[in-house]
């Protein structure tokens, strides 16, 4: 069996959010010493706007609030769509009603008061690996729409394109003088395929904004 250690390092940044002080230092002190980056606040509100404007890898958060509680916390960072995945461990009394509250909520993870170092850390662990899998599993997603929509622009590009070439260079006469009839028809024929690859190239545009590539 793995010895317990603190000789750990980590990169991931947790939010703290308790409005006692005495909790504050013996959990900021645990997680400090295995390198996490931790952010500490005494304040629902504060908490709420530390989350939108920097999202933390995880919060960890107490049920009792003063105005807002961790409930309700929990249920503002699940339903703002603006933020990415984060796991919300909360830290609570061990009393049925308040898992019920903390599931409803879209609470990730419980510790039980009074929280003991070992299983402080065990369910940081395990929630960070989690956001580690889902950011994973977006990015495939997000490379595999990436591919698909380029994909996607491209075969409808190239045809478009040689049929606008082809067009003009029947316009022009490469192959022989074309009734006036004829020209005003292919005349049509190569404004709507040049609308079409507009359409194309607006779509890949609109993609590549809203995939954070490019700015309006």
């Amino acid at each position: 069996m793995t010895p317990f250690s603190l000789n750990q390092t980590s990169t991931e940044s947790i939010l703290l959010v308790d409005d006692s002080a005495k909790n504050f230092c013996l959990l900021k002190s645990t997680l400090k010493q295995q390198g996490y980056r931790v952010t500490v606040t005494d304040s629902d509100s504060e908490a709420l706007i530390k989350i939108a404007k920097s999202p933390p890898d995880l919060v960890l958060l107490d049920t009792l609030m003063p105005n807002i509680d961790g409930y309700e916390i929990t249920k503002q960072i699940k339903q703002n769509s603006d933020l990415p995945f984060i796991p919300v461990l909360l830290v609570t009394n061990c009393d049925e009603f308040s898992f019920i509250q903390g599931l409803q909520a879209g609470a990730d993870d419980f510790l039980i008061k009074p929280v003991e170092q070992k299983e402080l850390l065990a369910r940081v662990r395990s929630l960070l690996r989690l956001k580690h899998s889902i950011n994973q599993r977006d990015q495939i997603a997000c490379q595999r729409r990436e591919d698909f929509v380029m994909n996607i622009t491209h075969d409808l590009r190239t045809p478009l394109t040689s049929a606008i070439q082809l067009l003009g260079m029947i316009q022009k006469g490469n192959f022989g003088q074309q009734l006036s009839e004829i020209q005003e028809y292919l005349q049509q024929i190569t404004e709507s395929n040049q609308m079409l690859l507009s359409m194309v190239e607006n779509m890949l545009e609109v993609y590549q904004y809203e995939a954070g590539c490019k700015n309006l």
